[in-house]
């Protein structure tokens, strides 16, 4: 596993708006504390989510990409990239490989962080079937997308991008945490971020303590007793 001296550059892939904030943005605050740079890459705009549709999908879009920015500040990260592809159906391709790769070598990060591709049977939400296309896509864009010169020969030919290896990729959702990332000093950021996607949460009574209660459990999980947040990942080492 990566010591923390050797991650300089995060890339986060999600499938929506929010995705990143529920699974990792106490994590990416803590980074941002320490320097690191991380980059949003969020593959949909979320524009078929929303307790109120009082906005078309178009609107929607708009909304919920100023919310993902809005939050993403809350935790420090400025580089937000939003792909485009419609909510609600996306799928393994090899065009979501390229545009993931093209991104990777774009940034060229350390590590990645994504969704894991299996479903989780324990704990369901997270299994979302843009969730499992997109953290499959991203694998397949780190290994071997990204560091094939050959792969995607436009990316390097018309676009100058270099090939460029990913050393390690954390898979956030999966029922086989591994790794845990003691997010407490972090947890109002974290809280923050989400209280953002006010069109997704602002409906939900009780969100903060639902959230706080969750993480807290996975502090326990982790070992960190109690009183303690933690955010957990499974680490797959892919230099």
């Amino acid at each position: 596993m990566l010591a923390e001296s050797e991650i300089t550059r995060v890339l986060t892939v999600t499938a929506h708006p929010d995705d990143v904030d529920f699974g990792a943005a106490g994590t990416v605050a803590l980074f941002g504390d320490r320097g690191v740079e991380v980059t949003y890459l969020v593959v949909t705009d979320g524009d078929a989510g929303g307790n109120e549709r009082e906005l078309d999908n178009s609107g929607m879009a708009e909304l919920r990409r100023a919310e993902q920015t809005a939050a993403a500040k809350a935790v420090g990260v400025t580089d937000v990239r939003f792909l485009g592809y419609a909510d609600g159906s996306v799928v393994p391709s090899l065009e979501l490989r390229r545009d993931i790769a093209r991104v990777i070598r774009q940034v060229r990060p350390d590590l990645v962080i994504t969704h894991h591709p299996d479903r989780n049977y324990q704990f369901i939400a997270p299994s979302h079937p843009d969730h499992r296309a997109v953290g499959g896509s991203a694998l397949d864009a780190v290994y071997p997308d990204a560091r094939n010169p050959y792969a995607f020969p436009e990316l390097l030919t018309e676009e100058g991008l270099e090939a460029w290896t990913v050393r390690e990729v954390w898979l956030t959702g999966g029922s086989t945490p591994d790794h845990w990332v003691d997010v407490t000093e972090a947890m109002d950021r974290k809280l923050t971020a989400l209280q953002s996607h006010v069109s997704q949460v602002a409906h939900v009574e009780g969100f903060t303590d639902f959230v706080r209660g969750r993480f807290a459990s996975w502090g326990e999980r982790a070992g960190f007793g109690p009183g303690h947040y933690a955010e957990g990942f499974q680490v797959v080492p892919t230099a």
